[in-house]
């Protein structure tokens, strides 16, 4: 099993990405702190982690929020011992253009999908450097390299940001022996896309030289690769998961 006996914290464990990847670390062996805002979203989905022989626990919490990200780590270092595995995955996602964006908007969707990932990655790094090991993997956006084509400019702004802290982070880690990567999906079914409305979405799919939108569980998939030893010798990079949309 590729994750046998680890420990991952992982963040909107309520949503589509955040379910699939919770599974996915259970069938190869991990124990998962499912973290999100809602609770009953992270109840069922540690059910369904039960149903699968996994052991995890639920932790409703507010990503944005320092003491509760320090909670959160804590928590899971009391009840698992250690942590092996962090995932950024918690977001929200506007459509709002540009001139309609309220500032207190910007700043929410900033606190969310940016400043979580330096909090949370932050007190993971302060843990794992006295282990000299660790995974810390975050989710970019397709659309923090081409901009924001349906979602809005707050979100993207967001990703992008995402994706230069991984690369910061990345090199002050590995000296520790921790590697630091995030995976930038393209339009993958989720609710997120599914707001977009069936126009929207066959316009963009079109545009896929798959012709089709991601699975969550492909998505997933990446994560698990990047979170086990295969990928030890990889620090700093942005895997595209996005059926070829954007190729660099």
């Amino acid at each position: 099993m590729e994750l046998g006996g680890r420990v991952a914290i992982i963040t909107g464990a309520g949503g589509a990405i955040g379910r699939a990847t919770a599974l996915a670390f259970a069938r190869e062996g991990a124990k998962v702190v499912l973290a999100d805002v809602r609770s009953e979203g992270i109840e069922e989905v540690a059910r369904e982690v039960k149903e699968s022989g996994g052991a995890s626990s639920a932790v409703a919490m507010d990503v944005s929020q320092e003491n509760d990200v320090r909670g959160l780590v804590r928590s899971t270092l009391e009840a698992f011992g250690t942590l092996d595995i962090l995932v950024n995955n918690a977001a929200i996602s506007m459509t709002t253009p540009i001139l309609d964006i309220e500032a207190a908007d910007w700043d929410r969707v900033l606190a969310v999908n940016l400043r979580s990932v330096f909090l949370l990655s932050r007190e993971a790094f302060r843990f794992m450097k006295t282990r000299n090991r660790g995974k810390i993997i975050s989710m970019a956006s397709a659309s923090a390299k081409i901009g924001g084509l349906v979602v809005g400019a707050h979100y993207a702004a967001s990703k992008a940001g995402v994706i230069c802290f991984t690369k910061s982070l990345a090199l002050q880690a590995a000296p520790f022996g921790i590697n630091v990567n995030a995976v930038c999906p393209g339009p993958t079914r989720t609710p997120m896309t599914d707001a977009w409305g069936e126009k929207a979405n066959e316009d963009f799919a079109a545009k896929i030289p798959f012709r089709r939108y991601g699975e969550p569980r492909e998505i997933a998939d990446a994560i698990v690769f990047l979170a086990s030893d295969r990928s030890r010798y990889i620090t700093g990079e942005i895997l595209d998961v996005n059926g070829g949309l954007i190729m660099d």
